[in-house]
């Protein structure tokens, strides 16, 4: 049977360790029904004494965290990263006493407080000074203890005449601000906030970030979920990565950053293949009839076609065609795009608007099959995932004979942190004026 030890005291050896994961395991059902029933079932067997057997999924069920272990010792700030769907909110829900893990143990020593929604405890009919009375006294203050700290809750959640309209009203930054604002006055040993800060404007939330740099010195813990990676660089002593519910990484903040960054690249080029392998909607390709694009991609440095490439190779496209009839005159145009759709590199194989910039020139096309390599040297095009558009013109007429756009994704693969499209290493330089 699964535990959990809220304020426990934890042995002399472990008095900086504040929070104890211990294979942590949390599963839920895909169905509402579904799970109502198995709810009502886990209840009757615990009344009579009969496993329930919680290590196993039962049919519909998934691991939502799974088998998932760490520390935070005292003075300590966590990160806790992932993609959507990693078991973020889960694993905070549990560490704030909401769900109870269905394997293994968490162990809390100090009270807690805790931001994981915006909004959340509020009654909506009920005014903002209500529900600061009201969540206070969830979080176990007294009348009087609330009164000493109201004034300075108002204060920071700056929402003014507001306090005493119903909340239902508010917009979803004054959400933000009143729950931000009684979480950090209430003095908790423990801090959870999930993902919240973004939610707000930049004053608010650099007046947050002072505010939890202040805590860090006054409470025990802070565990802290973003997607904001320079906040997580700023504030986290450690970062927890975790991906569909297991944990792949605690530890350092840069290696973690890198992982987390490896798991959204992998995500959304499977995401990218299924769309195109389902419905071919993201590749638009036209063709005259007389130039037929064949097959596309990348090549490492013995010509074998791969999907992926280091950062600061040599980058290396090739294109193959087919041409119908005999053509005089070909240029080549390439664009390739981040994920993000930002032009990161376009070139002409033959500029026809600088002449002095023909270096290269393709002529006297028979008809037959070509394939054209596209080499990169050093592009230093920072780790990503990139697609390519293909076209091949007449530089005399100005006609398109192919052309071909959004191909198959590739990835640049590397421990550089994303922080730009290509890493340039400028030097920098200050002055007074």
């Amino acid at each position: 049977m699964s535990l959990r030890n809220e304020n426990a005291l934890l042995s002399k050896d472990d008095d900086d360790v504040v929070i104890r994961v211990e294979h942590v395991s949390k599963k839920f059902s895909k169905s509402l029904n579904r799970s109502m029933i198995y709810g009502l079932s886990d209840i009757a067997r615990n009344v009579f004494s009969v496993s329930s057997k919680p290590d196993r999924l039962r049919k519909g069920e998934f691991w939502a965290v799974n088998d998932v272990s760490f520390e935070v010792k005292k003075g300590e700030c966590l990160g806790i990263i992932g993609p959507n769907g990693a078991g973020k909110t889960t694993l905070l829900s549990m560490l704030n006493g909401i769900y109870m893990p269905d394997k293994g143990k968490i162990t809390i020593k100090g009270k807690t407080g805790a931001l994981i929604a915006v909004g959340a405890g509020f009654h909506p009919m009920l005014t903002g000074r209500e529900n600061i009375y009201i969540n206070g006294a969830i979080l176990g203050l007294r009348k009087k203890e609330i009164d000493k700290k109201f004034d300075d809750i108002i204060e920071f959640a700056d929402i003014g005449e507001f306090i005493d309209s119903p909340v239902k009203f508010y917009s979803t930054g004054m959400f933000v601000r009143l729950g931000f604002s009684i979480a950090i006055n209430i003095s908790p040993e423990v801090l959870l906030i999930d993902e919240v800060l973004s939610v707000g404007d930049l004053s608010f939330q650099n007046k947050s970030l002072r505010r939890l740099a202040e805590l860090r010195e006054k409470t025990n813990a802070v565990v802290f979920v973003t997607h904001k990676l320079e906040h997580m660089r700023s504030i986290c002593d450690r970062v927890l990565v975790l991906d569909q519910g297991t944990n792949i990484h605690c530890g350092d903040i840069d290696e973690g950053i890198i992982k987390y960054q490896e798991v959204i690249r992998e995500k959304k080029l499977r995401e990218q293949k299924v769309t195109q392998q389902v419905d071919n909607k993201g590749l638009i390709y036209r063709s005259s009839g007389e130039i037929v694009i064949g097959n596309y991609g990348l090549l490492d440095n013995f010509g074998n076609e791969i999907n992926a490439a280091n950062f600061a190779d040599d980058l290396t496209l090739f294109f193959e065609f087919e041409l119908k009839s005999i053509i005089k005159e070909l240029i080549f145009n390439v664009a390739i795009f981040n994920q993000k759709n930002v032009k990161c590199m376009a070139d002409w194989s033959n500029d026809e608007r600088n002449k002095m910039d023909r270096k290269y020139e393709f002529t006297n096309f028979q008809k037959g099959k070509y394939r054209l390599i596209l080499n990169y040297k050093n592009p230093r095009l920072t780790p990503d995932i990139y697609q390519a558009n293909f076209a091949i013109r007449n530089p005399l007429t100005g006609e398109t004979y192919a052309k071909i756009k959004k191909m198959r994704p590739f990835v640049i693969k590397g421990d550089v942190s994303h922080r730009g499209i290509v890493k340039a290493d400028p030097s920098w330089k200050l002055k007074p004026l």
